[in-house]
């Protein structure tokens, strides 16, 4: 396993400048203590994947290992939309691989991007053997959702840009789902000596059970936010991460997931990804599972919003 280092974000905010979108902060309101609300789901294709995806190829361009075949993954959801919108950045080929039962919608925005989608088999699993054996008999270099350095120390610049932007930054607040955004967020943090607060929802648990295991282990997965967050093992890295000092896991339930997204619609008109409420709902509602100091300065990671807010209904 590759321990994550300072220096791989650093040399990750080197490469990426000027190619992804700086991130926004958002004051959330007055209060015993001092919230923001990063607003990633601005970047490019929705999410913050397209960090590690441009960091991921811009890399490999670097120690000219980029292929003719292009990259290629097994993703219908943001690391697919991130890795079709880097290779085209980089004018190569990307092939994504997807199970029949793919929502035309994703599909179709793949294409947008540019990528070849071939359609296999009737689950995940499938799309994924058929991706592998593509990239052994092409040669296409192989890219991956969140479990790769170069993909976690990408997202992990989007530390860098949050500090810029709130001085004096004590803790950050980011979802977890395999933890690459987790694993760069608090590769960085450590750094800089902020604390960073991981956050699942309750059934979907992977890092936590990992902690309370000392290992990688494999969890069931069941919650609204499961379609972003529900990998059943968390990254070696990740978990890394999380032993170190200055993390704090914690688990909200999907009634908070759905509240905070559901606030964030009616304060701000802001769809996002029950993914990216999940982090703001650590800190909100009536139990919070964070509970700020007074005066601490917190950001909450509003990573995605790649959603169908059809079912967020105005109450004012």
């Amino acid at each position: 396993m590759h321990r994550l280092t300072y220096g791989d974000i650093q040399q990750a905010t080197e490469r990426t400048a000027g190619h992804v979108r700086p991130v926004a902060l958002a004051p959330a309101g007055p209060g015993p203590y001092e919230l923001s609300l990063a607003l990633e789901f601005m970047q490019h294709t929705g999410s913050f994947k397209a960090r590690g995806a441009y960091n991921f190829l811009a890399a490999h361009r670097d120690a000219g290992t980029l292929p003719a075949a292009g990259v290629t993954i097994a993703s219908g959801g943001n690391a697919g939309l991130a890795c079709a919108w880097a290779a085209r950045q980089q004018g190569l080929p990307a092939t994504v691989f997807l199970p029949e039962t793919a929502p035309h919608v994703k599909v179709a925005r793949l294409r947008g991007y540019g990528a070849d989608v071939r359609l296999v088999g009737k689950e995940y699993a499938e799309a994924l053997a058929a991706c592998e054996e593509f990239a052994a008999g092409t040669g296409a270099l192989a890219s991956h959702a969140y479990d790769h350095p170069l993909i976690a120390a990408g997202a992990g610049t989007l530390l860098e840009e949050i500090r810029a932007r709130v001085p004096g930054l004590d803790t950050v607040v980011v979802a977890v789902g395999g933890g690459g955004l987790f694993a760069g967020i608090a590769t960085a943090a450590r750094h800089h000596g902020v604390r960073t607060v991981a956050v699942e929802p309750e059934n979907c648990r992977a890092l936590h059970a990992a902690l309370e295991a000392g290992r990688v282990t494999e969890v069931a997965v069941d919650s609204v936010a499961a379609d972003a967050l529900g990998a059943r093992r968390v990254s070696a890295t990740a978990l890394a991460a999380a032993q170190d000092d200055g993390v704090t896991s914690v688990l909200v339930p999907d009634t908070a997931i759905t509240a905070a997204r559901q606030t964030l619609w009616d304060d701000r008109r802001v769809a996002v990804e029950h993914a990216a409420a999940t982090a703001l709902a650590a800190v909100s509602g009536p139990a919070p599972a964070y509970v700020p100091a007074e005066g601490e300065k917190v950001a909450v990671v509003l990573c995605g919003a790649n959603t169908d807010p059809a079912d967020l209904v105005s109450r004012h």
